[in-house]
């Protein structure tokens, strides 16, 4: 929102500079984002008025002028402008008068004729483009001799606000004055609504189809305008220091008062509409040329406002180019409307542009501004164009209710640290325009109808406190007794989680839970994501249930800076839905290494990770938990070398090597390593227990099986752990053979088995049976004893 200070003067006129209320309106959540004068620094200019024009002797295209600049005696200029001539008024800069850029004015002969000064354009003194070509034509009634910055009021400060969504009550002078009149105590005087002489009998029918779209809608014909009559300079400048370019009268004066009071509207052309103004929801197909020049089809979700032959405009977006008025236009038809902001919002990314009336529905409009609206623009098309006004005719729907928030000092008091009187609170209460009451424990307000925002007594503690100001609340230190919260035993530390990556030589990454529907499909086959309904673009579609794609996409980056050994993990959310349609969401660390398993040495030959690395690495992230490895068949994964990761009987995630087709798609020149795990399963741990230290020897046995291919040596190991008893400490695997002496399609695995007892030493009539036992059960596996 950008407003002129010298416009806000008029209905709020605090005694401060404008560095000062800057500061002020930003402490008070009005954050100024920039601040900036009318017009460039330059002085020595006046207003001048040109009393003669003659040919220059020598130039075709010169004129030499005289001009009374209110010095006592005419001044004579030579002037290249094409819209000189006598009679007007012009600025007028004089010798020694300093313009833009530092140009100093000097007398000087132009063709040997003596120029004792420049007549100027809005071009030369830094002023937005007039749209003339040449001088800078002023007012016939410009006081001669005027300081031109005085006259024109350019030392005015322009301030430019970021309002938050919550805030569209400042989105108008109207509602600034009212903000700047709380914070400063200054008196508050809005403009006055003038009720309108009625002179024609002409009404326009109006009707409201979606009522739950469209809470009020006002209509009102005014005939006989002079739809050519010029937009008054006072307007013109007040519109261009807001940033909205002049157009012409009848449109100017519609922008005009949804900057004055906050209301947008709408201004038709009467003779082109057939029957009543409707306000529906548009049909699926239809289309509609915008004033933008822009024609779009529509959707049944849009609102619109129609008559009997078909869509007028976008409500609370664009007006429509077949209804738009024109010099030629007689008679009009103004509109204002309260439209439901949930049915505005999303509609300017949906086709494509917006505009200002869009951005203040979107957020939320008082719903009872729209008569005073329709006077004030009423009183002003009056005023500048002329015409005969009829009666206002108005259709309601579904409006806000107003809602009633308790206040109470106590609880004030307690939020903010401070204790407040109750007579400075109920001041700035009803500088608010909030309307107390007073109440047993404090104050009762009812939400006026432009601050919707007002809804629990916490929106009434900030109200106070930001008008109070959160500088003057004492900062003094609070203290306090903090107790920590207990982390079971049962629990690991989230920070052990990282600190065990990093020191595995993998670095945290961080990216969008927002996903090429693409990647969906690749890497976990599925067809039916969570889709977003407003996507930041295209690639950002739908919602991840793997870490997979925002890992690869890592890589990619790092390989296209020609780092070749990447290490990265993430700890973030996925979303799926179950089978019952219902969104679920759980947390999940993903793993991704590509390249050699060291940095380039001397010392040692360069190998690439492989999957047994990666497993390694899982385990160990793990840790304090029984886990195996069980083959599987993933979507992202090269058949063959993957694995389902199972902890307590339960697939906590997956670890294997990234499937060929997706090396070639998306241009890997070698496979990487990934994982992905549950976040409880690495965040739970089994509880610490005690465990004596057997001061006996152990003993040892090493077994060869010979088995086949196809039996796994989980398998094997299940066999023998279920054979074995308590005696038994650890099995484990550390040879696997194939070759001479083993059968084809055979493979031997040679596993260690460590037996101790805690209260004897282990003597061979003991351990053998139990040996024996272990290697029956691994028979039963087709694992038989090698020879």
């Amino acid at each position: 929102m950008q407003f002129s200070y010298s416009w806000l003067r008029t209905q709020a006129n605090p005694d401060l500079s404008a560095d000062k209320l800057e500061h002020l309106l930003t402490m008070a959540g009005l954050e100024v984002e920039e601040i900036d004068t009318a017009a460039p620094a330059f002085s020595g200019v006046v207003v001048a008025e040109v009393k003669s024009v003659e040919k220059h002797p020598d130039a075709d295209r010169l004129n030499v002028t005289q001009v009374d600049a209110g010095t006592g005696e005419l001044v004579q200029i030579v002037c290249g402008a094409p819209n000189v001539k006598p009679g007007i008024k012009v600025p007028c800069s004089l010798p020694g008068a300093v313009l833009p850029g530092n140009f100093k004015i000097k007398p000087t002969k132009m063709r040997g004729v003596p120029s004792n000064g420049m007549l100027c354009s809005t071009n030369e003194l830094g002023l937005p483009d007039d749209g003339v070509d040449g001088l800078h034509i002023l007012p016939e009634d410009a006081p001669v001799g005027t300081n031109i910055r005085e006259y024109l009021d350019l030392d005015d400060t322009l301030f430019t606000l970021k309002i938050t969504p919550n805030r569209a009550d400042c989105l108008s002078v109207k509602g600034i004055a009212r903000e700047v009149s709380a914070l400063t105590q200054c008196a508050f005087t809005p403009v006055e609504i003038q009720t309108a002489s009625i002179g024609s009998e002409k009404k326009q029918a109006v009707r409201i189809d979606a009522p739950a779209d469209c809470g009020r809608f006002i209509s009102r014909v005014i005939e006989n305008v002079n739809a050519k009559a010029p937009t008054p300079d006072w307007m013109k400048q007040r519109l261009e220091r807001s940033g909205i370019r002049s157009i012409s009268a009848l449109v100017d004066i519609g922008n005009y008062v949804m900057l004055e009071i906050g209301q947008p509207m709408h201004v038709f052309d009467a003779d082109k509409l057939s029957g009543s103004l409707i306000v529906r929801r548009a049909q699926n197909g239809e289309t509609l040329a915008c004033l933008n020049e822009k024609t779009v089809t529509l959707a049944d979700n849009t609102l619109v406002v129609a008559d009997e032959k078909g869509v007028l405009s976008l409500a609370g977006l664009m007006g429509g180019e077949a209804s738009a008025v024109s010099d030629e236009t007689q008679n009009i038809v103004l509109e204002a409307a309260w439209f439901a902001p949930e049915i505005i919002a999303g509609k300017s990314r949906q086709y494509g542009f917006g505009s200002d009336s869009s951005f203040r529905f979107e957020r939320g409009v008082d719903y009872r501004l729209q008569a005073d609206a329709i006077e004030r623009a009423t009183e002003l098309v009056l005023q500048i164009c002329g015409g005969a006004a009829g009666e206002m005719v108005e259709a309601q729907g579904k409006l806000p209710e107003a809602k009633q928030v308790e206040l109470r000092l106590g609880r004030l008091k307690t939020v903010l640290g401070v204790e407040i009187p109750a007579e400075q609170v109920e001041i700035i209460l009803q500088h608010l325009g909030l309307q107390p009451e007073k109440t047993a424990e404090g104050f009762r307000v009812t939400s006026p109808s432009f601050r919707f925002d007002i809804e629990i007594e916490a929106d009434l503690i900030e109200e106070i406190g930001r008008v109070y100001g959160y500088e003057n609340i004492p900062d003094d230190y609070t203290s306090g007794r903090l107790k920590m919260l207990a982390l079971p035993e049962t629990k690991r530390p989230r920070f052990a989680v990282y600190n065990e990556m990093a020191a595995r030589g993998y670095r945290e990454v961080v990216s969008y839970a927002f996903v090429d529907e693409q990647w969906e499909q690749d890497f976990a086959a599925n067809t039916h994501p969570i889709r977003l309904q407003n996507p930041l673009a295209a690639q950002y579609a739908v919602m991840r249930s793997t870490l997979i794609g925002g890992l690869v996409e890592v890589l990619q980056n790092n390989l296209n800076r020609k780092q070749n050994r990447v290490r990265v993990f993430e700890i973030a959310r996925v979303f799926r839905k179950d089978l019952a349609d219902q969104f679920v969401q759980n947390e999940r660390i993903g793993g991704l290494w590509y390249g050699s398993v060291l940095p380039e040495q001397w010392g040692e030959k360069t190998r690439n990770v492989d999957f047994y690395d990666m497993k390694a690495d899982v385990e160990s992230l793990l840790k304090n938990k029984e886990v195996s490895f069980v083959k599987t068949e993933h979507p992202a994964l090269h058949p063959g070398r993957a694995a389902n990761i199972v902890s307590d009987g339960k697939v906590v995630g997956f670890v294997g090597e990234l499937h060929p087709k997706w090396l070639q798609k998306y241009d890997l020149p070698q496979a990487p390593l990934v994982f992905e795990i549950d976040m409880d399963a690495v965040l739970g741990r089994e509880k610490t227990r005690y465990q004596t230290v057997s001061k006996f020897q152990p003993a040892r046995r090493d077994l060869a099986f010979v088995m086949p291919e196809a039996v796994t040596h989980d398998d094997l190991l299940n066999a023998l752990k279920a054979a074995a008893n308590k005696l038994v400490q650890e099995i484990s695997v550390f040879d696997v053979y194939r070759g001479t002496g083993v059968p084809e399609g055979m493979k031997s695995v040679a596993v260690k088995i460590i037996l101790q007892d805690m209260e004897n030493t282990l003597t061979d009539e003991v351990i053998e049976p139990l040996v024996a036992k272990m290697i029956k059960a691994a028979a039963e596996k087709d694992a038989q004893l090698r020879a």
